[in-house]
């Protein structure tokens, strides 16, 4: 587990006291971002995004995935977390760390896919791909918590993705280019899912990667899991695509876990359920 605890972002500064940064209390972004059980969706939203080709040729030729292949995640997770909870300073070096990594990642894809011809340029600041990306975590975020933590209403799920408009702004999404809303997400990620992703050599290797990382990150009897979540929450097309099993006995991990976790998540004190990256915000708001 000292493995694991080690992938974790570790907790920030204290802060500017009484500055609540992009957000603060009562906002649906601290109210569902504080859990640590969204987490659970992580590997979930990386086969999502690595499922769009000029996606999986950035994370391939630009982030030594090979060397560290949950690098991507834990950046990912760090950026969020100060960003949702950090002071004004703490959200702008957030920023600023992001666009100084993506900045060198651009090329173009060596090989044809069913869909896009080889040659095919990319870059991490591309805003279609940056939208496709916000997308992915929010879309997790929100399933992770209908399914682990407690149903949301279509208010609060509004809610929390204007929340996140404000922070895909931020990492050069163009408000033209947002849904409108969280409907209008489901059905951007919906079509995304119909027309434009395909899981390819380059993606299989990646998710054989991230779920499966070496060294491991979980103990040997819980390795099964992060395959058997990304199979529960991915949509049946790609769960296939990316040749993840989802037999009787995939389907009854999930649900027990899922059941089990609805049940014993509200009674686990705050220092356990909740970031730390929370907990420092929450003390500096007062």
């Amino acid at each position: 587990m000292r493995v694991l605890e080690k992938f974790l972002p570790s907790a920030p500064g204290p802060g500017r006291a009484g500055d609540p940064g992009l957000y603060g209390p009562g906002s649906a972004a601290w109210r569902i971002g504080r859990e640590r059980a969204v987490l659970a969706g992580g590997p979930t939203a990386l086969l999502l995004q690595v499922a769009h080709p000029l996606v999986a040729e950035g994370v391939r030729a630009h982030s030594g995935f090979a060397a560290d292949p949950l690098r991507r995640l834990r950046g990912t997770l760090d950026a969020v977390l100060t960003v949702s909870f950090g002071d004004e300073e703490q959200v702008r070096a957030a920023v600023d760390r992001v666009a100084r990594a993506h900045r060198p990642v651009r090329g173009t894809l060596p090989e044809a896919t069913d869909r896009l011809p080889a040659g095919t340029p990319y870059r991490a600041a591309d805003p279609d791909l940056a939208l496709w990306v916000f997308a992915t975590l929010v879309q997790t975020a929100l399933e992770v918590t209908d399914l682990f933590l407690r149903p949301s209403s279509t208010g609060e799920r509004d809610a929390y993705y204007r929340d996140m408009t404000r922070m895909a702004g931020l990492f050069g999404v163009p408000a033209a280019l947002l849904p409108e809303d969280g409907a209008g997400l489901d059905a951007y990620v919906r079509e995304q899912v119909r027309s434009v992703l395909e899981v390819g050599v380059t993606a299989r290797s990646i998710a054989h990667q991230i779920l499966r990382p070496d060294p491991p990150i979980v103990p040997p009897r819980l390795r099964p899991l992060p395959g058997v979540l990304a199979a529960g929450l991915l949509p049946p097309s790609l769960r296939e695509a990316y040749g993840l099993p989802w037999t009787r006995w995939e389907r009854g991990v999930f649900g027990t876990g899922r059941r089990v976790f609805r049940t014993t998540a509200p009674l686990l004190p705050g220092r356990v359920r909740y970031w730390s990256h929370y907990r420092v915000a929450r003390a500096r708001v007062g």
